[in-house]
């Protein structure tokens, strides 16, 4: 079964989790993406890793990218004028196009019907996979054939976006270029054609890609967007911190140059201002459920030590989001909330993410 529940439970901290730690075994719908740790799951995360290395995951060479891609925020923005908007649907079609142009290669306008009924689909999956319904299936997996209430939903959205993701894996399977691989999946493809002349055993297949590119659209979205939307709210509600902020922009970049990743060394009072909206609200407030493999003997501390060795793959790509698309938002407008609004609610809506309560803002050009 092609178990996109298994997912939106795993993809938030699988590539997490040490050699200590295996996922828990009665989670709903154990796929194949949740192997107990082993030769499998490292050849996987160790390809993977390389492969979006090779374009840019964690180097200044993605900056370009993140910047055109805020071109488009920008110009969606000011749409606007001075009519409050929801921000959300702008800032999850950006960050999602970032993670899309290194795994498939392209980005998809904002006006992309399709495109944005999957990025619906994958919140409203992350928010409804924690009812308390939907939990009653660690107890009787049958219960998730239920046609009805959040059962039916999470199954459709798992249809919906299967036919989303296959579809592009088979549009890159027929204009496979092997002198010239343009993307994740490319590369992911040219390696299965090696690996089946080389390998019958071999766990590399296009099931296997798309579970990976499963994951990577998922949480190489969901995460970033909600921390960029926590922090638009934050300097909505709080008009002296965001001045402060902007202060330290015009100092150190000015109103004309795009941000860098190199300027962070320089913008301390900015670095502190995203995160200390992370500390106010955890945009991962829950893990999956895991469990120790083996008998460790080994203290909590120790334990704790072992597993900080390894970090999620994408957290680079997301902090160098995070840092530039805040920035080039702060540095191009003012965000306020419109007068006479409801103060937002600050407790967020619970799913395997933290979401901000749909709020809207009004922007003035700097």
């Amino acid at each position: 079964m092609n178990s996109l529940h298994g997912w939106f439970c795993l993809v938030l901290s699988s590539i997490a989790l040490s050699h200590l730690l295996t996922f828990f075994p009665r989670c709903p719908f154990a796929g194949i993406v949740f192997a107990h740790y082993g030769p499998v799951w490292k050849q996987q995360r160790k390809f993977s890793h390389s492969t979006l290395r090779h374009f840019g995951l964690g180097k200044l060479s993605l900056e370009p990218k993140i910047i055109e891609e805020f071109k488009y925020v920008k110009e969606e923005m000011q749409k606007h004028g001075e009519d409050p908007f929801n921000p959300f649907p702008i800032v999850n079609n950006a960050v999602s196009n970032i993670i899309c142009s290194l795994c498939f290669g392209q980005r998809f306008d904002y006006t992309n019907s399709e495109f944005k009924k999957m990025l619906n689909f994958t919140s409203r999956a992350l928010e409804i996979c924690l009812n308390n319904q939907l939990l009653l299936v660690n107890i009787c997996s049958w219960l998730y054939y239920l046609p009805f209430g959040p059962f039916k939903e999470l199954r459709q959205i798992e249809k919906d976006l299967t036919t989303f993701l296959k579809k592009i894996i088979k549009d890159h399977r027929e204009s496979l270029d092997a002198e010239n691989p343009q993307d994740f999946i490319d590369m992911y493809l040219l390696h299965v054609e090696e690996e089946s002349k080389n390998n019958s055993n071999s766990s590399f297949d296009e099931d296997y890609l798309f579970y990976i590119i499963g994951d990577l659209f998922i949480a190489g979205t969901d995460t970033t967007t909600n921390s960029l939307l926590w922090c638009l709210l934050y300097m909505s509600l709080n008009p002296d911190i965001q001045e402060k902020v902007h202060e330290e922009i015009e100092r150190v970049i000015g109103a004309d140059r795009a941000p860098s990743l190199t300027d962070k060394a320089q913008m301390p009072y900015t670095e502190a201002t995203i995160m200390e909206v992370q500390r106010l609200n955890a945009v991962v407030p829950l893990s999956i459920p895991h469990m120790t493999s083996e008998k460790t003997g080994k203290s909590r501390a120790r334990a704790r030590k072992e597993i900080r060795k390894r970090v999620c793959m994408g957290e680079q790509l997301a902090k160098m989001e995070l840092f530039l698309m805040f920035v080039s938002l702060m540095q191009s407008f003012t965000f306020a909330l419109p007068k006479d609004s409801k103060k937002p609610i600050l407790t967020g809506k619970y799913g395997l993410t933290l979401a901000p309560h749909p709020f809207n803002i009004i922007i003035s050009k700097r």
